[in-house]
């Protein structure tokens, strides 16, 4: 198996900084407003477990990625106004919305390396506070008075909505392909990575085919980024994927690299995947039979390259736009999406 170059470690002197670190750097005013939009959107007068489970999420030591996204997307395009802080914002409470709701459907124990809501809660406590969330992204994107924006991430809100429900019925299944696996990761991942990007260009006003690069772009990282989390799970440290090394295994999730290797199967092998997958008899020993499995079928290497080559086509839509010194950290950020499995 490939080594997996940790999330969590620190650059070394003469180390390039990450790019999303560059990223937060370079739009730093930017995100504070978006922050402080953040926290005065999440109180409420009449219900303080609002904002106890959602501070607990979004005061997690996330990335921010997806808000960051929409604002550089606005620079890019020579964007001038505010309007981007209340959809970088937006974009931020969709993207918690969907957590919350994540880890119900989940089961999950762990989210950013700290308990989930829905443990440290209830189950309802979650989902309600999560609806309350997506109910403020449609509040915000209203403000902004652009119909289209409100198209784009109200369908980018159904499209991650239908993702999560298609992953259901592919779970747990291995006749699900690489054509549905994919169908699901733009569902749950990259349409809100595509509309953050895209939303950005079109409050900008930018020429259609700006526009169009930027969804591309979006929709590009957000492939490279799931099947990268994916691989990860089979070979990522708990601090670097924010949860259980294995969880994906465990919960008996149909991914990429799985996909693949069941492609390759000899019948002894398939015998075995369908034990732990569909049937979920898993016994002790068998994630480290399955992540022998995945390496001696090529089924990592294999993901590997797909990941990869999902990374390029984000770059190359980049070419599109027009010169800016954040076009290059963009560019840069897809790399670095990828580099956690070099």
């Amino acid at each position: 198996m490939n080594a997996i170059i940790k999330d969590g470690d620190r650059p070394n002197e003469g180390e390039a900084e990450k790019p999303q670190d560059v990223l937060a750097a370079a739009l730093m005013v930017d995100m504070e407003a978006v922050n402080l939009l953040i926290r005065e959107r999440m109180a409420s007068r009449h219900a303080p477990r609002i904002p106890e489970v959602t501070a607990h999420l979004v005061e997690a030591g996330g990335k921010r990625l997806r808000p960051m996204l929409t604002l550089a997307a606005a620079h890019i395009c020579g964007y001038q106004g505010t309007h981007h802080i209340k959809l970088a914002a937006t974009v931020e409470f969709i993207h918690t919305a969907t957590l919350l709701h994540d880890d119900v459907v989940d089961e999950s124990a762990q989210r950013r390396g700290r308990p989930t809501a829905n443990l440290l809660w209830d189950n309802k406590s979650s989902v309600l506070v999560g609806d309350y969330l997506f109910a403020r992204s449609f509040q915000l994107m209203v403000e902004t008075g652009t119909l289209r924006v409100m198209d784009i991430l109200a369908n980018a809100s159904a499209t991650i909505a239908e993702g999560e429900v298609l992953q259901l019925t592919a779970a747990q299944d291995l006749k699900t392909d690489e054509a549905i696996y994919l169908q699901v990761v733009r569902g749950k991942t990259a349409a809100l990575f595509a509309a953050a990007t895209e939303v950005g260009g079109v409050i900008a006003g930018a020429p259609e085919d700006h526009v169009r690069a930027l969804f591309d772009y979006g929709d590009a990282l957000g492939i490279a980024f799931q099947i990268a989390d994916d691989m990860l799970d089979y070979g990522g440290s708990s601090a670097q994927i924010g949860k259980n090394t294995g969880d994906d295994f465990r919960e008996r999730k149909v991914t990429l690299p799985v996909i693949k290797a069941v492609a390759a199967a000899s019948p002894e092998e398939r015998a075995f995947w369908t034990r732990v997958i569909e049937k979920g008899d898993q016994r002790d020993g068998d994630l480290d039979h399955a992540l022998g499995l995945l390496t001696r079928t090529g089924a990592m290497q294999a993901a590997r390259e797909d990941a990869f080559g999902w990374a390029a086509k984000a770059r190359d839509a980049l070419t599109r736009l027009p010169d800016h010194p954040l076009r290059q950290t963009l560019s840069d950020l897809a790399d670095y999406v990828v580099s956690r499995l070099a």
